[in-house]
């Protein structure tokens, strides 16, 4: 079947969405097993109690994440008298995507990266490093802040901050199952053989619920990183600027200093450089394969 701009951003959409219900799955599950296991069978509680903490925290974390983020990074922001250039084509670009302009930061880096960030198109940042800006031509800069733009409109911005708080969720659940496990709860199973099925089932939550919970967060960076490609290219009607940024991007050797992995997923490409390109490190990665990204972008 051939690929198109339209089909790949109704197939991430709804792979997003389904990674997300899964998600709070999960965390709902890993409350009723704790509260079932070590709180006297207090599973419906725990729920309800993993459910309201994990949506707590997603609201301090989508009104304040952005600025947590620009700090972290040590980006500043840029004014229209300090690069007219670069504000001038982001806001000819938000014209044509009906997107307010968003604030402009720059961290001083010439290693090339850029992300989105914010909690809505109406309080939304994009940040570059210095050497994006500087090495990029205007319709690969273009391309670049497009997919920006795109995360944006798109609302990512702050559904990966959601998702973030949900990763910490079931990692501080499995923690509580951990704690029960080797310090014990109030509750006696009369039903030995059953006990000792609850154990072995908890020390698997115990060592793969991390795992999964990160596993679905990658998931669904890499899915929006392919949503923001596609969108992009259908913003600015030219793939192949996107596409020659990426190839650019890609041959880029230089670590970005400001960037750590609670940030890297942000970036339009991975900033943290790794040597090892094994099977366990394709799977950890925060973002699609750029060639797989770049051949999306010439087929379309």
């Amino acid at each position: 079947m051939t690929t198109t701009i339209y089909s790949q951003i109704s197939q991430n959409k709804r792979n997003t969405w389904l990674i997300i219900i899964a998600f709070m799955l999960f965390v709902s599950f890993l409350g009723w097993f704790t509260g079932q296991v070590f709180f006297d069978g207090s599973g419906t509680f725990f729920v309800l109690l993993a459910l309201i903490f994990s949506s707590f925290s997603c609201i301090i974390s989508y009104f304040e994440s952005d600025k947590i983020i620009l700090a972290i990074s040590s980006a500043h922001e840029v004014t229209v008298e300090e690069n007219k250039y670069l504000h001038n084509l982001v806001e000819n670009l938000c014209i044509g995507a009906g997107l307010p302009k968003p604030k402009i930061y720059l961290i001083n880096d010439t290693a090339m990266n850029a992300f989105a960030t914010g909690r809505d198109p109406q309080h939304s940042i994009i940040c570059f490093t210095s050497g994006i800006v500087e090495k990029l031509t205007k319709l690969e800069l273009e391309g670049v802040i497009a997919h920006e733009l795109s995360h944006i409109g798109n609302y990512d911005i702050g559904l990966m901050s959601i998702v973030t708080v949900l990763v910490g969720t079931v990692i501080l659940i499995s923690d509580w199952v951990t704690r029960g496990m080797f310090y014990g709860g109030r509750r006696k199973s009369s039903n030995s053989d059953v006990g000792g099925i609850i154990m072995i089932v908890g020390i698997i939550l115990l060592v793969l619920s991390p795992i999964i919970a990160t596993l679905m967060q990658l998931a669904i960076s890499r899915d929006r990183e392919y949503l923001a490609d596609s969108s992009a290219a259908l913003l600015t009607r030219y793939p192949d600027g996107l596409a020659s940024a990426l190839t650019k991007l890609s041959q880029d050797t230089e670590v970005l200093e400001a960037a750590n992995r609670a940030t890297s997923h942000l970036y339009i490409t991975n900033p943290i450089k790794s040597e090892n390109q094994g099977f366990l490190a394709s799977i950890y990665d925060t973002h699609p394969p750029i060639a797989e990204r770049i051949k999306r972008l010439e087929a379309m």
